[in-house]
């Protein structure tokens, strides 16, 4: 039996509990304030979300380089035969080129997997390509698993504005509503193909996260749900408020309640919480 490797990016926003439990290797993104760069992790998102607090220019986030990818690779093979490395959305991200990139330096098995998601997103695919390498499956086994729950998955989230996304060029599909939105709550989803589109919005956070739970009704699409992750940006209170909204509307206790990390907060900002749930 092959042993697989599991690797993702930070933009995943596991806690170190759940690296451990699905024995992943994580690669960081980064995130500059002015002349200062730190590779996520190396600030809590405590000490990130009070730097963001204290304003000017908007913090650069960058991907991890191809070298970086290359040294992680080489390191994994070294006692493992096959890697299942799953990223942060190519839509939003050059992460997954860049693991391209240093792949192509290898003649051992390393399979690319876009999850076309974001955050919690990617900590579900995460947690269910964990227990599939436990399994024992085999890797193209493993993949075509992976493409079945990746269209299971929904994450929704909603922001106190969307000037973060807008000053960081991940507005989407809805430039044209930005003057409007930035005095409500807007509700965000990830679409199939990975990037931002707007859900619908809402004048209070309240009704944004009732919001929350009346869309992840409607796209369950009669499916029921199987796994749930919440987190929060600053915002734990909110965040308490939608894990107790979504437990007791599909009565499913979160299997993650965690905050939103450095490089995805540099885009969403303070006061985001959100969900993801797996539907099959």
């Amino acid at each position: 039996m092959k042993r697989i490797a599991l690797v993702t990016d930070s933009t995943a926003d596991l806690t170190a509990e759940m690296k451990r439990a699905f024995n992943v290797y994580t690669i960081p993104l980064k995130v500059r304030f002015a002349e200062q760069e730190f590779k996520d992790g190396e600030l809590t998102p405590e000490e990130f979300y009070h730097r963001l607090a204290k304003g000017g220019p908007l913090p650069q986030t960058s991907q991890p380089s191809p070298e970086e990818f290359r040294q992680l690779y080489r390191k994994l093979l070294v006692d493992h035969d096959a890697i299942l490395s799953i990223h942060l959305s190519s839509a939003l991200s050059g992460t997954l080129n860049a693991a391209a990139l240093a792949k192509a330096d290898f003649k051992q098995e390393i399979h690319l997997f876009d999850s076309k998601n974001i955050s919690l997103g990617i900590g579900l695919l995460i947690k269910e390509a964990a227990r599939l390498i436990a399994e024992g499956l085999p890797l193209p086994q493993i993949i075509a698993e992976l493409k079945k729950v990746r269209g299971q998955i929904v994450t929704l989230f909603t922001l106190n504005t969307l000037e973060y996304l807008h000053k960081g060029g991940r507005i989407g599909r809805v430039p044209n509503l930005l003057g409007s939105l930035l005095k409500v709550k807007p509700l965000i989803r990830v679409n199939p193909e990975g990037v931002y589109v707007l859900q619908g919005i809402a004048r209070t956070q309240d009704r944004a996260l009732k919001g929350i739970v009346h869309a992840f009704q409607e796209l369950a699409a009669g499916e029921k749900p199987s796994l749930l992750f919440v987190a929060h940006g600053a915002a734990l209170e909110a965040g308490q408020r939608l894990k107790n909204l979504l437990e007791t509307s599909f009565q499913l206790q979160a299997s993650a309640f965690t905050q939103v990390g450095p490089v995805i907060g540099v885009h969403t900002g303070p006061g985001t919480v959100g969900a993801a749930i797996l539907f099959k």
